[in-house]
């Protein structure tokens, strides 16, 4: 019986295309989904460290609700300042590609951070200390602007035609990975200090983590190939296919013919980052402060509710990717309309218990939206104008939606004495998304 032939000796099997093109999206993936959670986490402890200690360090008063105020609205500057750097990085990441604007985002988000955490208080140097603070955080909204449709187009322009929401959603889940390590260095950093140690230096342990995303971006620079639509994208207009087109500036293409597709878009999901916000960092700020509850056990809830989060958002993804996305998107805007009073109701108990179950029912609405919406936002564009498309989609709804919505929270409660006023602002939002994303749902049935 004849024996199987052996293989020569020093020669391997070959490679194949569809091998290294898979191994390429596993890389991409994970640099694309490492970059948000890192971006993520560092935007997020300016959130709970503003409901927390940085109103008393920073903008002392005789009132307790004023300087939460002040402090939340340092929070909202850097969304305002969101948009300015998704039109920068959009402009140069539609012209030179996705992947420079990503790392030089990581870098800035990394340096300011670390700076935050190592800032001198009011009591030290006095109104410097909140300018500074303030100048920081445009900073960090600037790279958090840039970061995602950087992150979010590596991801989906990489993926198979078949899962780009799959795909996409690796990016989103580093909203809620963001989150809970946030949480979690936070809860650490409380645990193993003191009241006096905490608000004097253990609040800034969580900033000077900081540092590591500029590892990330050094990685990402020397280990990560541009992706393929942008390629492809470049070499038409190299051969001037599309010369006009090359001339033009993407922003410009993008506020004369597509500015309706970008509001349409951001009123679409404001009321997604409007919840989000007022969920990790209003609900952080009353419960601690109006409802006395103490501030490890519901950061220990936000943890626990942003931990499913991990497996919703993905599995909301891959849905849409079988049975579309507008479907699914508003599906999520829907739940968030209706369970908007029944939330704030339990959240009034004072209970843990029901915190837990409030929070994780409209946590489970947030992620039915948005696992598809990085996909959804993407195919909105063509790939020579969706970097500066979708991210100013994204960013005027966290304009409009998330950097407001804490501010906004204290405002309505200080004014009404009740949180269905603010479950009244929830569900203003939802109306608007839902019919945004009617509008946009009609444009796509035209299309096709």
């Amino acid at each position: 019986m004849a024996s199987a032939p052996s293989a020569r000796p020093g020669t391997t099997h070959p490679t194949t295309d569809e091998e290294s093109r898979n191994r390429q999206r596993r890389r991409v993936a994970t640099a694309a989904a490492l970059a948000s959670a890192v971006e993520w986490y560092d935007y997020f402890v300016f959130g709970i460290a503003a409901a927390l200690v940085l109103g008393d360090l920073y903008f002392p008063s005789g009132s307790p609700t004023a300087g939460v105020l002040a402090s939340f609205a340092t929070f909202a500057v850097g969304f305002l300042a969101r948009p300015v750097g998704g039109i920068i990085a959009g402009h140069f990441g539609d012209k030179r590609g996705r992947k420079p604007m990503l790392v030089l985002a990581l870098t800035l988000m990394g340096l300011s951070t670390t700076c935050i955490g190592l800032l001198p208080t009011y009591d030290t140097v006095g109104v410097a200390a909140p300018i500074l603070l303030v100048l920081l955080r445009v900073v960090q909204g600037i790279a958090v602007g840039a970061q995602w449709g950087g992150a979010m187009l590596m991801a989906t322009e990489y993926a198979p035609e078949n899962k780009r929401g799959l795909y996409g959603s690796l990016v989103q889940l580093g909203v809620p990975i963001g989150v809970i390590t946030a949480n979690t260095v936070f809860l650490v950093a409380g645990a193993v200090t003191s009241d006096a140690a905490f608000a004097a230096w253990g609040w800034r342990v969580p900033f000077l983590v900081g540092l590591l995303v500029l590892a990330l971006a050094f990685y990402i620079h020397t280990r990560v190939e541009e992706t393929p639509e942008f390629k492809e994208a470049e070499r038409k207009l190299a051969e001037g296919e599309k010369a006009k087109a090359s001339a033009q500036s993407p922003l410009r293409t993008v506020l004369r013919r597509h500015l309706g597709t970008v509001f349409l878009a951001g009123g679409s999901f404001a009321v997604n980052t409007a919840t989000f916000y007022i969920l990790i960092t209003g609900v952080l700020d009353y419960t601690t402060r109006e409802l006395g509850m103490k501030r490890e056990a519901v950061l220990t809830v936000s943890l626990c509710v942003s931990l499913t989060q991990l497996v919703l958002i993905p599995a909301a993804a891959a849905l849409s990717d079988r049975i579309g996305r507008i479907r699914i998107y508003a599906l999520g805007a829907a739940g968030l309309a209706v369970w908007a009073v029944p939330m704030f109701l339990l959240i009034d108990t004072g209970s843990l218990l029901w915190l837990a179950v409030g929070t994780f029912v409209t946590s489970c609405f947030l992620s039915i939206m948005y696992g598809p919406q990085a996909a959804l936002f993407a195919e909105l564009f063509t790939p020579e104008m969706r970097y500066t498309g979708a991210s100013l989609g994204y960013q005027i709804a966290a304009v409009l939606g998330g950097g407001l919505a804490p501010f906004v929270m204290v405002l309505l409660l200080e004014a009404s004495g009740t949180s269905l006023a603010v479950s009244a602002y929830i569900i203003g939002l939802a109306v608007i998304a839902l019919a945004s994303i009617k509008v946009l749902a009609g444009r796509a049935a035209d299309r096709s």
